[in-house]
């Protein structure tokens, strides 16, 4: 709660409220003390640096003690909100407070809403890490008082004790790593003016990197674009040389692809011969209809009927495929997650060891991508389109590296940074 005021004599000024806050670690470099004294201003408050402690080189945290003032509780309140995803904390340190669900998927009044960054909360005066981290769901606590974990709405219990206000809670901001590419910097300005060449090869670095041995995993998520434009070849070759472990896409991209596998089509349009072919437009209902008759994509790959392309690739090399459904799919194909919430949670279960994201040629794909992943995930997001990048940046996805460019030559660049002869 914001405190009022104290005058010189001790009594209180009802025109004012302050309140004490600390960041601590490598504020000065990565410009969080910048950040967090801006917003302050932008915000119409003041404030009065009480103590700063500078680190004397980079591996040494830093530390500031702020007191923020504003002209009322309720803007006080609204400043320290804006400020706590940078890691601005109160001083004087509460356990966080929290209530029983009142139903099944139904939360609390008042509940914490949380951000993609690290978070911790305060119990029994001790802080707890807060697993699974994500934007725009709640934190749980379990009955022991021991540990927190977030929870969806959805997954709610009645009973369930979720974490309220905004008391005991801590946000970690994250940090400039050393190495200086283009994740470095987690920034989200998108113009289709921008070089893109550094960029690609950056994450051409990150993906070798993580193949040939690094912790963790590339999770590339893509629209059926990837497939009309000529981006398929240049994506199952990285998929067959290890390059992607996890794949979100939906019923058109797997469709279009085993359509191009059968037909040579996409949407009916001959990839070869460069035009529509005689009755082209069916070519995907009958690639859709074919696999439900074997029953699956895996099984058509190992039968023969699907020999190449980015399906027959991730079969090969074992990717895990998550494929969500749209109120617009034909079929679907199987495999395909019709339950929107059912998916949501899928693509959540593959996240873990997840550390490079790709999200090519698609927004609805993106964007729920995006909502799914800590701060820490290095992410990359490309479209024709500008808005999309903006989009995902205009969410939260603050991390997120935005290029303008069509898929097909981004995957092409990509690959070819790779090692591709195509």
């Amino acid at each position: 709660m914001a405190r009022a005021e104290k005058s010189r004599n001790g009594a209180s000024n009802p025109g004012q409220a302050q309140e004490t806050v600390v960041i601590d670690g490598h504020i000065i470099d990565s410009l969080i003390l910048a950040k967090v004294l801006d917003t302050i201003l932008m915000m119409g408050g003041a404030f009065d640096l009480r103590e700063v402690k500078v680190g004397a080189t980079r591996e040494d945290p830093s530390r500031a003690k702020i007191l923020v003032r504003a002209s009322t509780t309720e803007l006080l309140g609204a400043i320290l909100q804006a400020i706590q995803p940078h890691g601005a904390s109160v001083e004087r340190q509460s356990d966080c407070r929290f209530e029983p669900a009142p139903a099944d998927g139904v939360l609390p009044d008042g509940f914490y809403a949380t951000t993609h960054l690290p978070s911790q909360v305060r119990l029994k005066g001790t802080w707890v890490e807060v697993e699974a981290i994500e934007m725009d769901v709640a934190i749980r606590v379990d009955s022991a008082l021991t540990s927190a974990r977030t929870v969806t709405m959805a997954d709610a219990k009645r009973g369930d004790l979720i974490v309220t206000g905004r008391d005991g809670i801590r946000v970690l901001p994250l940090e400039r790593p050393k190495e200086r590419d283009v994740f470095s910097f987690m920034e989200s300005q998108v113009s289709s003016e921008r070089p893109h060449g550094h960029i690609i090869r950056d994450v051409a670095g990150r993906m070798r990197q993580l193949r040939d041995g690094g912790s963790g995993k590339t999770l590339f998520a893509g629209g059926p674009a990837i497939v009309h434009a000529g981006g398929r070849e240049a994506l199952t070759w990285m998929i067959d040389e290890g390059y992607v472990q996890v794949l979100f896409c939906g019923n058109a991209l797997a469709a279009h692809d085993m359509e191009a596998a059968l037909y040579g089509t996409s949407l009916g349009f001959g990839l070869c011969a460069g035009r529509l072919v005689p009755h082209g437009h069916e070519h995907h209902l009958r690639t859709i209809n074919r696999i439900r008759g074997i029953g699956s994509i895996e099984r058509a790959v190992k039968t023969g009927v699907i020999t190449e392309g980015i399906m027959a690739a991730c079969v090969r090399r074992n990717v895990k495929v998550v494929m969500a459904g749209t109120i617009r799919d034909d079929g679907p194909l199987p495999g395909v997650i019709t339950d929107s919430m059912a998916a949501q949670s899928a693509m959540r279960a593959a996240l873990p060891g997840v550390s490079l994201v790709l999200l090519v040629a698609s927004t609805l794909h993106a964007v729920a991508t995006g909502n799914l992943l800590p701060a820490s995930v290095a992410t990359v997001c490309v479209d024709v389109n500008p808005s999309v990048p903006t989009k995902l940046a205009v969410r939260g996805s603050f991390q997120a590296v935005g290029l303008v460019m069509d898929a097909a030559s981004f995957l092409r660049e990509l690959a070819r940074e790779l090692g591709w002869k195509g």
